[in-house]
């Protein structure tokens, strides 16, 4: 699976294209992401405590232990828009809210069972909010063409930023199959290059293969 195939395969897990995933293919910086503001050691750690919860370490290695907050942080600052950075880290803060609303305390000290519950709470919202996003950019739509059927060089076209946890679910994904615990403890990882086998045989319940370069 190279970069390419990892990223149609988080757009059909989540449900949308990959923010920011033409710049991780690229490996350069969007234009429009701005100076960005340092992420901490407290944010890093929280962000692997929500990666960890979608990617729990079991028999295979876990998010945290794949360091997938660190990569959210890059990925956010290097490959975002200013508007969906801000709506990013506003998410950290929504997703502790959440959990203090829910178990009356933040979530860096809530149980697994706890982050699991505030985190498939916000699946809801994400769909509302997407619901939300599609009729703004259609109104956008509009907007757009009516300006230019009057000849209008004025307008300028407002944006809506992604849903955080869409984000954050998309990274999450993404750091996992991209690191070395990710490629080589959960999935059957083959290097890239080496032996291509056409018609290796399938078994169910058999890890998918990567071998990402």
């Amino acid at each position: 699976m190279d970069r390419r195939e990892l990223l149609k395969m988080v757009a059909a897990a989540t449900g949308g294209i990959v923010i920011g995933g033409e710049f991780f293919l690229a490996g350069c910086k969007n234009p429009d992401a701005g100076a960005g503001k340092e992420f901490g050691e407290t944010d890093i750690a929280f962000l692997d405590e929500v990666a960890e919860t979608i990617f729990p370490k079991t028999s295979t290695p876990g998010a945290k232990e794949a360091k997938v907050g660190q990569f959210m942080t890059v990925m956010v600052n290097d490959c975002y828009t200013e508007d969906n950075q801000k709506a990013f880290r506003d998410g950290q803060a929504a997703i502790n809210a959440a959990c203090k609303k829910m178990h009356g305390h933040d979530f860096m000290k809530a149980t697994p069972e706890q982050k699991k519950a505030v985190l498939v709470s916000l699946d809801p919202e994400v769909k509302e909010y997407l619901a939300k996003r599609k009729d703004f950019n259609k109104e956008q739509d509009d907007l757009e063409k009516k300006a230019q059927a009057n000849g209008d060089t004025n307008f300028e076209r407002k944006t809506m930023p992604d849903h955080y946890f869409t984000m954050m679910k998309q990274l999450t994904i993404l750091g996992y199959f991209t690191s070395k615990e990710g490629r080589t403890g959960a999935t059957r990882y083959e290097p890239v290059p080496g032996k291509y086998i056409g018609d290796l045989d399938y078994k169910k319940g058999d890890k998918i293969f990567t071998g990402l370069n």
